[in-house]
């Protein structure tokens, strides 16, 4: 625990932080790829050059100050960060290389202001901080380490099939190369992936969610294709150049977007790419017979709708498909492929018969999920029964809502 004094000095800088944060967490990121480049494969360098890490790591350091003598209302926070961390297969290491550029970062962005008991407060107030992360996270490797398939860091997986699902998703059934088991994991849960491209000068890793059940031998990713986007690089390889037999590094399933323990209604609503974690819960709730369950799914049309047919054939007597198209196809009409057009509204959760005290899950693209968070406040929905999985820096999500 930080000194009192400690406690004070860094409470004191908060408003600094929050004017000057961004800066100081674009001088650190120059300066930790100058130092070592090789954490460019482990960082999603499309979302450095939109900055979105940048705010993200700026709004982590300003709560992290306000909250210094109350850590324990971080602790979603903490519990995120860690996930993500696991995911990458972080070490304790990183931390003293982290924490010196962050040091670094701040005395010259702040210059004389950043006095020697200002940096030494913060020095101790950011070990305090990584032994908080180091220790929650050994946890989660041992855990996950001692789990069925587990394994620490990263292991090879063969692509045992490719199956398209939609003209923008494509799914890759994944084994381990070494033909052992593959981890277990928790519905709505994801995996990093870490892949080399030709012609770019580092390796990419990005998070997929698992977008099948639990208890299959293989895992089951969903990328979307994004032509002409650069977000996409990843996404779009694999779709034009990875094939049955190729290898694919992942690390061990993680992240809190997880089914919670109620026998309340559950609502899952997804956008788009945003099935894949919903989809994973489907097939988890529907192994129990008394529980109702609505799967919502917005989409385009039928040419970007995906798993429509896979979710049509698990529905049971308490579970019931919902579609909704913003841009039907003349065919989608005449066959009857959507129940609603337009966009998702709060009109359309009353004409459901929707109780507002279900438990919601839902994930898609940020204006998806602004609209949602919008329509279900609006509808006087409990914080506590609302579930989300954002595709991409919170902080974005943040700016559209």
């Amino acid at each position: 625990m930080a000194s009192k004094n400690t406690i004070e000095i860094v409470k004191s800088t908060a408003p600094v932080l929050e004017q000057h944060g961004e800066t100081i967490t674009k001088v650190f990121y120059r300066l930790l790829f100058e130092n070592h480049p090789e954490l460019k494969d482990v960082f999603n360098m499309v979302n450095q050059k939109k900055g979105t890490q940048q705010k993200a790591l700026a709004s982590t350091i300003f709560q992290y100050a306000v909250h210094i003598d109350k850590l324990e209302l971080l602790g979603d926070a903490v519990e995120h960060i860690a996930q993500k961390h696991t995911s990458l297969s972080i070490s304790k290491e990183a931390y003293p290389i982290v924490g010196k550029n962050l040091l670094a970062a701040i005395k010259e962005v702040l210059g004389d202001a950043a006095t020697p008991e200002i940096i030494d407060a913060w020095a101790e107030a950011y070990d305090d901080l990584a032994a908080i992360f180091i220790n929650r996270e050994e946890d989660i490797y041992s855990s996950r380490e001692k789990s069925i398939g587990g394994y620490r860091g990263t292991e090879k997986f063969i692509v045992i099939d490719k199956i398209k699902e939609s003209d923008v998703i494509t799914s890759f059934y994944l084994k381990r190369k070494d033909g052992t088991p593959v981890p277990t994991f928790l519905p709505g849960q994801y995996v990093a992936l870490t892949i080399e491209i030709p012609n770019t000068n580092h390796k990419h890793t990005r998070n997929y969610s698992l977008s099948d059940a639990n208890d299959k031998d293989y895992l089951r990713i969903s990328p979307k294709k994004q032509e002409g986007n650069p977000e996409g690089i990843v996404s779009n390889y694999m779709h034009s150049n990875i094939d049955v037999g190729d290898i694919l590094t992942l690390g061990m399933p993680s992240g809190e977007f997880v089914l919670k323990e109620v026998e309340k209604p559950i609502v899952l609503i997804s956008g788009g790419i945003g099935v894949t974690p919903l989809l994973s819960m489907f097939k988890e709730l529907i192994k129990k017979d008394n529980q109702k369950i609505i799967f919502l799914q917005c989409a385009l049309n039928s040419e970007t709708h995906a798993f429509s047919k896979e979710i049509n054939e698990l529905i049971k007597v308490n579970s019931k498909s919902v579609v909704v198209y913003s841009a039907p196809l003349d065919s989608d009409f005449l066959n009857s492929n959507y129940d609603y057009q337009g966009y998702l509204t709060a009109e359309i959760l009353e004409d459901l018969n929707i109780n507002n005290e279900s438990d919601f899950y839902f994930c898609g693209p940020p204006p998806f999920m602004a609209n949602t968070l919008k329509i279900l406040k609006t509808l006087n929905v409990n914080q506590e029964n609302i579930n989300y999985e954002f595709f991409g820096p919170a902080e974005e999500l943040a700016v559209v809502h």
